[in-house]
């Protein structure tokens, strides 16, 4: 069993895919909003592929909430993902994509397809439930994304550079809704983030990754002053 109080640990995980080796040790404490950063290839996605499970670590233990997740089933862990492009399916409707998240048969009970309302009324989505993803701006889509994490209710959320394709407008509007989700569940989150001004903003800690490993991981106000490291320095002034 792993420590209560952290949400995420990883002893010693790593794999190799391709020519790449990657290794992972670290301990993410509970309801924290986490920042993962690092240059293009350091290992952010393999990071985050490796605590949903899309990735099967060949070496080492996860432990999501204490309990060893690491040859557990995507679906079985007790995680959310919301990608970059929201993955949501084209033909069918938002209440259809949200409910998916609860049940992939959609054997949904009436306190179910009330959830799926009240989550699309919180992330500003009210009457929202038969319109068509393709229907919907970018912003729009990744608040029903944000509405599916609601309602699975995982103490767990990963996102992976969900805001990259947003406007700064749009980016800063739907980081003040990811705090307000996170307020609210007390959920702990893992936010992929190539934006030094949104870690800045969001996180209480932060991780920087390079050549596939956690090079720095730090609470985030020991992290924005970390000037020993030229990697994260030159990201902070990005």
């Amino acid at each position: 069993m792993g420590d209560p109080h952290f949400a995420i640990e990883m002893h010693d995980v790593g794999l190799r895919l391709g020519k790449q080796e990657f290794h992972f040790d670290c301990r993410l404490s509970a309801s924290a909003v986490i920042a993962v950063t690092g240059t293009s290839g350091a290992g952010k996605s393999t990071f985050m592929n490796l605590l949903a499970g899309f990735d099967t670590a060949a070496r080492g233990r996860i432990l999501i909430r204490g309990k060893d997740v690491t040859d557990e089933h995507p679906a079985r862990r007790a995680v959310s993902f919301v990608f970059q492009d929201n993955n949501l399916f084209a033909h069918l409707d938002i209440f259809t994509n949200i409910g998916l998240g609860i049940d992939p048969a959609m054997k949904l009970t009436i306190a179910d397809r009330r959830s799926i309302s009240a989550a699309l009324e919180k992330v500003g989505l009210p009457g929202f439930e038969r319109r068509m993803p393709g229907t919907l701006s970018g912003g729009e889509r990744q608040r029903a994304a944000f509405a599916r994490a609601l309602v699975r209710n995982r103490p767990v959320l990963l996102l992976d550079e969900p805001f990259a394709a947003l406007d700064p407008g749009l980016r800063n509007g739907m980081a003040a809704l990811l705090l307000d989700m996170h307020r609210e569940t007390g959920n702990t989150v893992v936010v992929v983030s190539h934006n030094s001004d949104e870690v800045k903003r969001i996180a209480d800690f932060g991780l920087f990754l390079e050549d596939g490993r956690i090079a720095v991981a730090a609470p985030i106000d020991e992290f924005l002053g970390r000037e020993d490291h030229p990697g994260l320095s030159q990201f902070l002034r990005s």
